[in-house]
């Protein structure tokens, strides 16, 4: 289980080999990358600014992925989300899930995904093609989802 915070863009099968490299308990690697999007509300996108403090968010990605580690039947993870200014189509967030059985693999990789979305502590800012600014508020949807995980827990 492993958590990284970098500027630079990152090889997802180049990380996702060395999570497995002479591993024979993995029967599943699940990968989610995410990228920044070429538009928002509308508007076309020049570049997205995520800053951070790195000890708070390191300990938070941490956290969750620990978290993670308990809910599902994990052999491996890794999270690797970058900072700074990155432009649309750069990739900002890897999720590598491997577990002996897919469902955890899958299932943990979206509730990695889940938190964070909504609880990483990032403060993002979109800057437009027009020149315009403004810091990204959280969204509603985000906080839905990570309600289902919070309810699957009662529910056990």
């Amino acid at each position: 289980m492993a958590v990284r915070l970098q500027r630079e863009a990152f090889d997802a099968a180049a990380e996702v080999a060395a999570l497995a490299e002479g591993r024979t308990d993995i029967g599943s690697v699940v990968t989610f990358t995410g990228l920044v999007r070429g538009e928002a509300d509308g508007r076309a996108l020049a570049s997205l600014t995520l800053e951070h403090y790195p000890d708070m968010t390191e300990a938070e990605l941490l956290r969750i992925d620990r978290e993670a580690s308990a809910r599902f039947a994990l052999a491996g993870s890794l999270v690797v989300h970058r900072y700074g200014e990155l432009k649309p189509g750069d990739p900002i967030v890897l999720v590598v899930t491997a577990s002996q059985h897919r469902q955890d693999a899958f299932e943990a990789a979206e509730f990695l995904m889940d938190y964070l979305k909504s609880k990483a502590p990032f403060w993002k800012k979109e800057r437009f093609a027009d020149g315009t600014e403004h810091w990204v508020d959280a969204r509603e949807s985000d906080g839905l989802a990570l309600d289902r995980w919070a309810q699957a827990v009662t529910e056990k």
